[in-house]
């Protein structure tokens, strides 16, 4: 090697991942996973998007097949990555009629990454698991610029077999991996994730909103926030955006409604009365209906400080958020 140190220890490389893989789902997440993983040299076969123009352009970049269809997505990899929006989009790729990635399933394995109810992703694990393919969960923890980056958080379900064979490839697309057991374990566990990120940013919001309603230097509150026990990752990555009005989607809050309602739908099925996750999701269905599902969760600051949530209700004061009886 030009320039290297006879007899010096050179730095182990990361080991090269031969199988073939598809990625499904191109938006912000499946996007840049895609993209990682390919300047990772992870040999990419196809990727579809039901967007036909960013397919093509992403397959262009990556110089992959641009699968028209889910069924041509088998015929050209060995692992297939799932990234789609919810539940409804999650059972129509898997859809046991018509185009669907269950076609040609046999010998696949599909790594499913959306977030989505627990009982889809039990549900979609016999579907495979009875076409002779095999079906784990990576529930992602992070946004865009960690899967852009390789570093998200996965929780992982499933055979921990197959977990185990996949985790070099895994590892090129996150920095930690933590396995929790069978499906649906890690779909359960990233509900309970995102019930308590989003109810901690509904209370930052509301902190940081009647600080501003006192007169409350915003700069300092913060940062007084940050050395007490209203310190959070919330608080971090979402505090002086509230503050400033930059709600530059990472995490949509129509994203946020969705996984606050699968934590509810858990929490009604186990008997469980939990006023603060129906009262966020409660101020999340809000945003929605004024029409700032597009925006960042931290844009929920919108409808919480007085000036701004007047511009949505006619009394802010009046329009509490829901907390059920």
């Amino acid at each position: 090697m030009a320039g290297a140190v006879p007899g010096a220890q050179q730095p182990p490389q990361a080991p090269r991942w031969e199988k073939k893989v598809a990625v499904v789902g191109l938006g912000r997440m499946g996007g840049n996973i895609a993209k990682r993983l390919f300047h990772n040299h992870v040999p990419i076969g196809a990727v579809y998007d039901k967007k036909m123009e960013l397919a093509q352009q992403v397959s262009r970049e990556l110089r992959c097949y641009h699968a028209t269809k889910l069924a041509e997505i088998n015929a050209n990899a060995e692992i297939v990555f799932t990234v789609v929006s919810d539940d409804e989009a999650v059972n129509g790729i898997y859809a046991e009629s018509g185009d669907s990635l269950l076609l040609g399933a046999a010998g696949t394995t599909f790594i499913e990454c959306t977030t989505v109810s627990p009982k889809t992703h039990k549900e979609i694990a016999l579907r495979v698991g009875a076409r002779n393919g095999r079906f784990i969960e990576a529930s992602m923890a992070g946004s865009a610029p960690q899967a852009h980056d390789g570093t998200l958080y996965l929780i992982l379900g499933g055979n921990k077999f197959v977990v185990d064979q996949l985790a070099p490839l895994l590892r090129m697309m996150s920095r930690t991996q933590v396995y929790v057991g069978e499906v649906p374990r890690a779909a359960e566990v990233k509900a309970l994730v995102n019930m308590v990120m989003n109810i901690n940013t509904a209370g930052l919001a509301e902190g940081l909103a009647l600080g501003s309603a006192l007169g409350i230097n915003l700069d300092e509150l913060r940062e007084i926030f940050a050395r007490t026990g209203a310190a959070s990752r919330v608080l971090l990555s979402d505090g002086e955006d509230m503050q400033k009005r930059e709600h530059t989607t990472y995490f949509a809050a129509e994203h946020a409604r969705k996984d606050s309602g699968i934590a509810l739908d858990l929490a009604h099925e186990n008997k469980l009365v939990v006023p603060l996750a129906e009262a966020t999701k409660a101020q999340y269905d809000f945003m929605c209906d004024v029409g700032l599902g597009h925006i960042d969760k931290s844009g929920i600051s919108e409808i919480t400080f007085n000036e701004r949530r007047k511009r949505y209700v006619a009394s802010p004061e009046k329009v509490p958020a829901a907390v059920p009886k």
